[in-house]
Formats: C-alpha cells, structure tokens, sequence
C-alpha cells in the first residue's frame, strides 16, 4: 500500500483523512498543518497518526505521495521544488476525487454484489465508464459512460467478448491473477487516454464471478500531473546533458536492450540510434564480452575492460555500472573511452617528462636497460651510492652508458632537486678547465668578467657534479681537485678567500687509472680519494642479452628524431647484432640502427638482417696485433716493458694512419689529449713532423 503524507488539517483535510482511513485506499503515515490545534490534527492524533507543524520535515524522506489540501498556490511550488525525487505531489482537489472514485467503486460492488448486476441505474448514474465480464470474459454491464468514452453502442457491447469490444484490455488478466489493479494507464483504440482500476469479483465464498473495470477520461488529469512534477522538463534535460557530454554514454534497460545513447557514442563506434536502441546491448560489440549483461547479472559495477567496439573495431575501455532505483534495477549505463586518445595523452605525458628532465638530470633509472646479471649488478651498486654522499668513480669503456649512470644516481639520491653539473674534463683547454671549475675573481685575468664569475663547483653547489674522463686532468688540476673534495672549498682563480661548497662527486674514466697512476700520469692520493664507491659498467660484449632490449629503446628514441615508425627487429637482425663485438658498446649499437633507419623504406616497419650494415672489426687493428712481437729483456722493468710496448703500438697506428692524430686515437680507443702527451713522451712527435715534410 502506498505511503501518503497530508499537508492542511482544516475541514477539508479532516474529510480527506477520513476517507483515506475509511477507503484504506492509502496508508497516511503523518498529518501536518502549522496550527497545532487544527481539526484534522486532533483527529489524526485520536487515530494513532503522526502529526507535524512544518511541512519540511518530510521533503527528504522518501514518500510514495504528498497530498497538498491548504490549496496554496506557493506551497504546492514550494512542494515541487523540494520534494523527494521519488514522491508525486497531488493538490487535495485531485486526492479527493480518486478517493470519492474509490469510495464510489465499494459501494458500486456491494450493491452488484447483492443485486447480482441488476441495479444497471447505479452504473448509468456515475461519470466513471464501468464495465463488468463474467468468468468466460463476456460483457454482462456496460454503463453509458463506458459507451461514450469508448464509442461503442452499448446495447451491442453486452454478450461480447470483452476484447471484442476493447482489444487493449487487461480485465481478462485480473480474472486469471486475482489481484486488483488500481490507477493504471492505458491508450484506447480512439486514441484517448484513460485511467483504469481493475478489480476481480469474489464472493464470501472465494468463487470468482467475475472482474470489474472503472474507468476515467484523464486527458487532463495527465496534463495537471506533468505540470506538477516536470517530469518531461526532466526527461528532456537529463538527455540534453547525456547528448552534450564529451564522453561516449550508452544506457539499456533491466533487459539488456539499448534505450538510449549519445552523439560522443555514434562518433566513437560508428553505430546509429536505429542500430542500438531497442536491440540487445551485444549490438555494438566487435570482440569481447558485454558488460551490460554481466553488469546486469551480478548488479555489480566494472572498470577498465579492453573490447572493440562497432564496424571498425575501435579499440576502447569501458566502465559500466547498475541503475538502481528504489532498491529495483532497471537497467546500466556505460562509459567508453577511446584507448588511441589515452595513448596519445599518455604520449603527450611521457613527452613533457622527458622534457622537464633535460632542464636538469634528463635519466632514472628506469632509463636503464639492462637483463643480465653484470648489468643488474652495476645497476643494484648505483642504486645504494645515490643515497649515500660517498664519491662514485663510475668506470668502463666509451660509450657504455656511464653518463646515463650519473644522471639517475643523482636523479635517486636526496639531492636530485638541486643543480646537476656536467663537465667533460677533456673538452676544456687545459688552460681554461681551472676557471670553469672553480670560477674566478674580478681582474683575475685579461678578459675576465666584471664582478668575477661562479665555477661549476659553486654552481652545482648542494647538488652534484659529473666529471666525466677523469683521467684527462693534468697534475696541477689533480692537485686542485683533490682539495676540494678533502676540504670542501674552493678558491677562485685570482683569489685568495677559499668559498665552502657541499657537492657530490660522480666521476668517470674510461683509461686504466692504475697504469696511469704506475706510469706518474695520476695522483695516488687522489685515486683513493676518486675510488671510494667505484662501478665498473660492462661493455655491450659482456652483456649481449641486453641487446634486444637496447633495440627496442633506441628504436623508441629514433623513431622520435626521425619522424618514422619501425616497429621491431626481425629474428634475422637480432642475431646478426648478437654475433658482433661492438667495441663502441651501445653507442655504436644506435648508430647502426640508426643508420639501418635512415636507408629503409617508408612503408617498412620491421628491421631486417639485409637493413644492418656490414659488422665486422677494423683490418688495421687487426693488422697492429699481429705485427707486435712482445720480447721481454731480462734487464729491463715491468713498467718498462709496457711502455716499449706502448710506443710500438702507437708508433705502428700512426703509420697505418698516414699520422692522422684524430684517425689513430679513435682507432687506439684514447682521447686526442692523451695521444699528444704519449707521443711527446715517446719522442714519435718529432718523427710525426719528418713524416709531414
């Protein structure tokens, strides 16, 4: 039974609660009137019935009908807009009229009940159209309202069937469920709208005798209930606010059949209005599961499922949940997400990162790649110095990934939102390195700025600084840098005044630091100092099974500077990569693939063995092996022997070279600066200018 609030305890509302309570057509659960001392207060109290003085008090609450008998204007608006969502607001005018209906229904049913349907003056006297079968659904009274509303003689009505005469009638089903039917809605033939209760018709004895229909015009009943409670103002906003999302909607009923979906949806999947609503919610699915249906099985919500979607098979996610109304379902709605635009933010995202990195440390170590253990190892060592302050003396052969190691060790220690500093030690003129690294005073030299100017040092002061190819610092510089990290300060060229920094060190090398240190060529003191928390990264030889990895990165990275698309690498690629030595390490590995990018077709998206250049390692040096004959004279020193040695092999590239400096320290695999200093050491400098002339 419906629960039913009245608001107005005056005459009118004391006879309306009576008859509510007398009909029993409704449960009245409170009566409300600001006068405490009204008559149908004291009345409601007498019968048990909860009583208020501020209608307010059940606008929150969830109530089947509020009845409005004070027959104000501004409260009955007042009513509308602060109403549960699921209440109807009916005026004390309307509430009236059903319960005189009802009322008028019982004595109607009393009276055929003892009169046996003769009294046919009851049913011709009412403004209510009634019409009563027997048990085989034939019309035994068919009252003159009933004729009018439904333009049927009346005279010809009795003795048919009653679906003869009414083909959308739903009496016959109350004489097979014997349950009565009140206020429903139902569309005539003649295109009239009317509002019908249905009642089976049973005597004491529980024999069925028949089924009673009563029946009202209510075109402007209708009309009077849309206006009070907007609902088609709601109707058309709700959907206005679906079409205008962004998002793609789709919503279909307790069935799993489509009701309703977006211009976003069409956009999306390709698929009409014609060809969604009304079909089942597997329409639009290209591959996968629907999750309506499953949604709809278990009541529960889903995020994130993968699916395609319509005739072109759009990859997407979606997110469906169940509606539920007045613990009811009645269906779900789902929300689909283009995975192509998610791809492309993603993109977009990891795009800005990379560009707000460069403005200070651009890796982590989440830039790293590496699957063998030496790599894991080196990686694992790297990960416990950055959170210490210790200095790293990062070593290994060029091209092996030592920079990218100081990034992310400072990128990963508790310093990584201060400056980080990179200097190439033997990229800066010897006589220019000192001022660079630790600045200088105004006047300090000719040329120099006015006011003086910060060294790196100073600069990346509370950060870290990489020096890159230690081993290039000459004696003086080793001296100085030595300083700095024993003591923590430096002095300014031209000053005297020592300034404290607090920096981490990370230094790198690709030289053997010890022969150098056995030859006189680097500070012991500064070695131990440097070698605290050495990491020794392997060459790209010893890790081959990186290799794939690598390729699938530096594609990545490639493909971005050269505006293509490769996708892979053929198995045939791979193992023509696996069998090289690569003594360049990993930057040769991107400058081959590089290469093999830029000669490939634009409509190619795999690398392939015939893409990948010719790999095999340099005739000459080669050629430098197998002509050096190593002797060893009993009077002469280890040391000794190795620098005779030395300067056989360098003597040797620079011949096969035609004495091409740049050619033979590339070839021999040392800086240029270290090439010139060998040669003055081993006198080849002056055999160098004989050559020349």
């Amino acid at each position: 039974m419906q629960q039913v609030v009245i608001i107005g305890a005056g005459k009118g509302g004391k006879a309306l609660i009576k008859r509510m309570i007398e009909t029993k057509m409704m449960d009245v659960m409170m009566v409300i009137d600001k006068n405490e001392h009204a008559p149908g207060v004291k009345y409601a109290k007498a019968q048990g019935i909860k009583t208020a003085t501020n209608w307010r008090e059940v606008t929150n609450q969830k109530v089947n009908i509020i009845i409005d008998a004070t027959g104000s204007n501004e409260l009955m608006h007042e009513l509308q807009q602060e109403k549960h969502p699921d209440t109807t607001i009916i005026p004390g005018s309307v509430a009236l009229l059903i319960s005189e209906l009802v009322e008028e229904k019982e004595v109607l049913i009393a009276r055929l009940k003892e009169e046996t349907y003769k009294q046919q003056t009851i049913f011709n006297s009412t403004n209510d159209g009634m019409i009563v079968i027997d048990i085989n659904e034939r019309i035994i009274l068919f009252n003159k309202t009933a004729e009018k509303i439904t333009g049927f003689p009346r005279k010809k009505a009795i003795g048919l069937k009653i679906k003869e005469v009414i083909p959308s009638t739903k009496l016959g089903r109350t004489l097979k469920t014997r349950e009565v039917e009140t206020n429903q809605e139902q569309v005539l033939e003649n295109g009239l709208k009317i509002i019908t209760t249905r009642i089976p018709l049973i005597d004491e004895s529980g024999n069925l005798l028949g089924a009673l229909s009563l029946f009202k015009d209510i075109t402007e009943v209708v009309n009077l209930a849309e206006e009070v409670t907007n609902l088609k103002d709601i109707q058309m906003m709700l959907e206005a606010i679906i079409q205008s999302s962004e998002e793609a909607i789709s919503v279909v009923d307790e069935e799993g059949r489509g009701i309703l979906i977006n211009r976003a949806y069409t956009k999306l999947t390709g698929l009409t209005e014609e060809q969604v609503i009304g079909k089942p919610a597997t329409a639009d699915i290209s591959e996968g599961e629907s999750m309506h249906m499953k949604v709809l099985q278990t009541r529960r919500a889903v995020r994130g499922v993968r699916m395609k979607v319509g005739p072109a098979k759009k990859d997407v996610i979606v997110n469906v949940a169940p509606v539920i109304v007045s613990g009811k379902l009645k269906g779900s709605v789902g929300v689909i997400h283009d995975v192509s635009e998610i791809q492309t933010l993603t993109t977009e995202l990891n795009r800005a990162r990379q560009i707000i990195r460069t403005l200070e440390a651009k890796y982590s170590f989440e830039d790293i790649i590496g699957v063998s253990e030496e790599m894991k190892m080196a990686i694992e060592q790297a990960k416990l110095g950055a959170k210490t302050p210790a200095t790293v003396l990062l070593r290994g052969e060029s091209g092996t990934g030592k920079e990218l190691f100081a990034h992310a060790i400072h990128n990963a220690s508790d310093r990584k939102f201060n400056k980080f500093i990179r200097v190439n030690c033997a990229a800066i003129a010897e006589n220019l390195l000192e001022s660079e690294l630790f600045g200088y005073e105004e006047g300090a030299f000719s040329g120099a700025k006015r006011g003086g100017k910060r060294g790196f040092f100073e600069e990346a002061n509370n950060g870290s600084i990489f020096l890159d190819e230690i081993g290039e610092l000459s004696a003086n510089m080793q001296a100085k840098l030595l300083r700095v990290l024993q003591e923590n300060e430096i002095v300014r060229v031209g000053g005297t005044k020592p300034t404290s920094v607090n920096v981490r060190c990370i230094a790198a090398t690709n030289v053997n630091i010890e022969k150098a240190m056995a030859e006189g060529l680097f500070r012991e003191d500064l070695y131990y100092r440097l070698n605290r928390y050495p990491i020794s990264i392997p060459p790209l030889r010893d890790r081959k099974e990186d290799i794939p990895a690598l390729c699938e990165r530096l594609i990545r990275k490639l493909n971005q500077d050269y505006g293509r698309n490769i996708e892979s690498l053929t198995s045939q690629a791979i193992n023509k990569l696996m069998e090289y030595n690569w003594p360049g390490n990993v930057r040769e590995l991107e400058n081959v693939l590089g290469r093999a990018i830029i000669f490939m077709e634009h409509h190619e998206t795999a690398i392939d063995g015939q893409h990948i250049p010719l790999l095999q390692q340099p005739a000459k040096e080669d050629k430098i092996q197998e002509d050096i004959t190593i002797v060893h004279n009993n009077s002469e020193t280890l040391a000794e022997a190795v620098e005779r040695v030395e300067a056989e092999v360098i003597k040797k590239s620079l011949e096969q070279h035609d004495y091409n400096r740049t050619q033979t320290a590339k070839a021999l695999g040392i800086s240029l600066r270290s090439l010139y200093y060998k040669m003055e050491k081993y006198n080849l400098a002056n055999n160098s200018m004989q050559h020349d002339s």
